[in-house]
């Protein structure tokens, strides 16, 4: 596996939205494979990929993390609450906002009003709306901010890595939003997940120059499973073995879309049929729709 090229974009000027910071003190981490642990086989590591419309909510956690990528639309942060306590997850260690359209922002108000979040990482496009006003509210009156990075960072927890990819652009001539959506990878052992947002042409070619050259065993396909001109050149770079995506019965995914992954050998799941819970024990992943 090649090691990845460092990203050589010197860091922009803070800005600060509504409370949001810039870090801009980042390291940049090889992308090799994770060191096997001394004890062998690891703890299952659970991606619960919530079905909630046309609208983004993956939950991950193990006993050393707990982490929430996306809310939902508004109203659904109650159902996002609601299953981390059945689930026994008291708090979550990072809560990332890939982008800020209302489908994904949505109930990051609700989320952060109940349960303790120790961090929280956001896009740098803020999209003026009634969710993100809430979001940025919340955040607020909790004292904390929304850290904006500048480069990829990555993050240890126990034996997971987290990192995160932001937009390489302040702004895109091109769906602006979508475009400055967070990707972000999960390695567990030798298996790895990707959640792409709802990156649309110009950062899935971004994240393929940058990136590019290595396959993950789970995909969140961006932007719903709408067809672009670029998705079969990404999802030909990624190759993943799962891939979801998260439609609804209005709004459906694109037969184009599905057909490439088909060709690759992917086994894809779709959120408008019912919850995907993907299973990792850092040898092997599975997914299964969540039964009634």
């Amino acid at each position: 596996m090649r090691i990845r090229r460092l990203i050589a974009a010197a860091v922009s000027s803070a800005m600060l939205l509504c409370g949001c910071s810039v870090n801009s003190a980042v390291k940049e981490r090889e992308q090799e494979p994770l060191p096997p642990t001394a004890e062998g086989k690891l703890e299952e590591l659970t991606c619960y990929c919530f079905k909630a419309g046309k609208a983004d909510a993956h939950l991950i956690w193990n006993s050393d993390l707990a982490i929430l990528i996306d809310c939902g639309e508004k109203g659904f942060g109650k159902e996002i609450v609601d299953y981390m306590s059945k689930a026994g997850i008291k708090k979550l260690d990072m809560l990332i906002v890939t982008h800020f359209d209302k489908d994904h922002v949505g109930g990051a108000a609700k989320v952060l009003r109940s349960v303790r979040v120790d961090r929280v990482i956001q896009s740098n496009c803020i999209k003026e709306s009634e969710e993100y006003s809430e979001y940025a509210e919340q955040l607020k009156a909790l004292g904390k901010r929304g850290e904006i990075l500048s480069e990829r960072q990555s993050f240890r927890f126990g034996n997971a890595e987290v990192t995160i990819y932001p937009p390489m652009r302040q702004s895109y001539p091109d769906e602006p939003s979508n475009n400055s959506s967070l990707i972000t990878s999960v390695r567990y052992g030798s298996k790895s997940l990707l959640f792409a947002g709802d990156a649309e042409d110009l950062r899935m070619n971004e994240f393929i120059a940058r990136e590019g050259g290595r396959s993950y065993d789970f995909l969140k396909v961006p932007y719903h499973g709408h067809f672009q001109s670029r998705l079969g050149a990404f999802l030909n770079d990624v190759r993943p073995k799962i891939a979801v995506i998260t439609s609804s019965d209005e709004i459906l995914e694109d037969r184009a879309v599905m057909k490439m992954l088909s060709d690759l050998g992917a086994e894809t799941y779709l959120t408008r049929t019912a919850p995907v819970i993907v299973k990792c024990d850092g040898e092997s992943i599975s997914a299964h729709y969540e039964e009634k």
